[in-house]
C-alpha cells in the first residue's frame, strides 16, 4: 500500500485498469460465479454465442473504419458545409451518419467549420446526426436488432439532423443565436487529430508507409475497443436476461403508447449507453416487452446525450445553443419513437 502511495502513477494506471469493460465484464462473471454457480455457464455461453454472432459484423466494422481513416476520406464531409444554407443543413444530415468520428474527435472539425463561417444550422444538422449512426454502429446495431432496426436508426439519425437544422435555421431568422460561439478549439478531448479539411482522400494508402501504418493503428485500436465493449454489452444481456423479470421491463417501457415511448426517452438521456453496448441491452429489453418505438427513442435519447457528445456542444457553444442541442435531441428522439412504432 506504501509503494502505491508513494508512486501516484502506479496508482493511476492500477485505478484505469480497474475501471476497463474487461475488468467490469469480469467481475460480474465472478460475482455469478460465487453467488449463483449453478447461473454460471448459461450466462457465459450466451454472452459468448452473442459475441461470435456479431464477430462478421464487428470485423468489417474494423476494416470499414481503419480503411477509411488511413485514406483520409472523412475530409469529404467537408464538402457537406459548401453553397446555400438548404443544400449545406441536407447534405450535413446525410454526411453525420457517415462520418468515422468519435463523439469528442468531432469537435474540433466542428470548431474548424464554424470558424470558416459555416452556418449554425448546418453544423448542428452534422452535430446532431454524428452521434446517432456511423457504418461501425450501423452493423453493430443490424447484429443485435436485426436490419429493420439499423435502417430505421439511420433513417431517425438523418431526419434528427434535418429537424434540429431547420429549427436553427428558423430561430436564426428571428435574430437568435447571432454570435453562437465560445471560444474555438483547435485539438479534441480524447488526443484525435482535426482533420483537414483541405486535404483530398489518398484511395490507395497501402503505397504509403504512414498510411499503412495508420491503417494498422486503427484496426487494433478499434477492433480492441468493440471487443472490449461488446463482450461487457452482452454479459450486460446475458444477466439482464437472467435476473430481471419481464414484467418488470414491461411494466416500465412496456406497450405502445406514445407516454410509453416519451418516458424512455427521458430515461435513455441519463442512463446513456455507447452506441456498440446499447443495441445487444435493447435487444434483451425488447425480448423482455420493450416496445420497437420506446427502443428506438431510448437509443437516440441516449446517444444525444452521451457525456462526449454533450461536452463537445458545451465546450463550443454558449448555454442557450447547448439548451437548444438537448431539447431538439429529446422531441427528436420521441418523435422517431413514435413514428417508428407507427411503421
Amino acid at each position: 500500500m506504501a509503494d502505491l502511495t508513494q508512486n501516484p502513477t502506479v496508482s493511476r494506471q492500477a485505478l484505469r485498469w480497474i475501471k476497463t469493460p474487461w475488468t467490469v465484464s469480469a467481475v460480474l462473471l465472478l460475482a455469478v460465479a460465487l453467488l449463483h454457480p449453478e447461473n454460471i455457464e448459461t450466462v457465459v455461453l450466451f454472452a459468448v454465442n452473442a459475441l461470435l454472432h456479431t464477430g462478421r459484423y464487428i470485423l468489417f466494422a474494423v476494416l470499414l473504419l481503419s480503411y477509411l481513416k488511413a485514406t483520409g476520406a472523412e475530409t469529404m464531409v467537408a464538402r457537406a458545409f459548401e453553397g446555400r444554407e438548404v443544400r449545406m443543413i441536407l447534405l450535413a444530415a446525410v454526411f453525420g451518419g457517415l462520418a468515422p468520428f468519435c463523439s469528442c474527435e468531432v469537435i474540433p472539425f466542428i470548431a474548424g467549420l464554424l470558424a470558416l463561417g459555416a452556418p449554425l444550422s448546418a453544423v448542428m444538422a452534422f452535430w446532431l446526426s454524428s452521434p446517432l449512426i456511423d457504418p461501425p454502429t450501423l452493423l453493430i446495431t443490424a447484429g443485435a436488432l436485426g436490419w429493420p432496426f439499423a435502417f430505421g436508426k439511420a433513417v431517425a439519425a438523418v431526419g434528427l439532423g434535418l429537424f434540429g437544422g431547420f429549427a436553427i435555421k428558423a430561430l436564426m431568422g428571428r435574430g437568435v443565436f447571432a454570435n453562437p460561439l465560445k471560444q474555438v478549439q483547435k485539438s479534441s478531448c480524447c488526443g484525435c487529430g482535426a482533420p483537414k479539411l483541405d486535404s483530398k482522400p489518398v484511395w490507395a494508402f497501402w503505397r504509403e508507409a504512414e498510411r499503412r501504418q495508420t491503417f494498422r493503428a486503427e484496426f487494433v485500436t478499434n477492433g480492441l475497443f468493440l471487443l472490449k465493449w461488446l463482450a461487457l454489452a452482452y454479459v450486460l444481456e446475458a444477466l439482464l436476461v437472467s435476473y430481471v423479470p419481464a414484467e418488470t421491463i414491461a411494466g416500465i417501457v412496456g406497450g405502445e403508447g406514445v407516454g410509453t415511448i416519451a418516458i424512455a426517452a427521458l430515461v435513455g438521456m441519463p442512463a446513456y449507453l455507447n452506441s456498440y453496448v446499447a443495441p445487444p441491452l435493447l435487444a434483451g429489453l425488447m425480448e423482455q416487452g420493450m416496445s420497437a418505438g420506446a427502443a428506438m427513442a431510448f437509443m437516440i435519447a441516449g446517444a444525444v446525450s452521451s457525456i462526449p457528445a454533450m461536452a463537445a456542444v458545451w465546450s463550443l457553444v454558449k448555454p442557450q445553443v447547448f439548451a437548444t442541442y438537448l431539447a431538439l435531441g429529446v422531441s427528436g428522439a420521441i418523435l422517431s419513437g413514435i413514428l417508428f412504432q407507427m411503421l
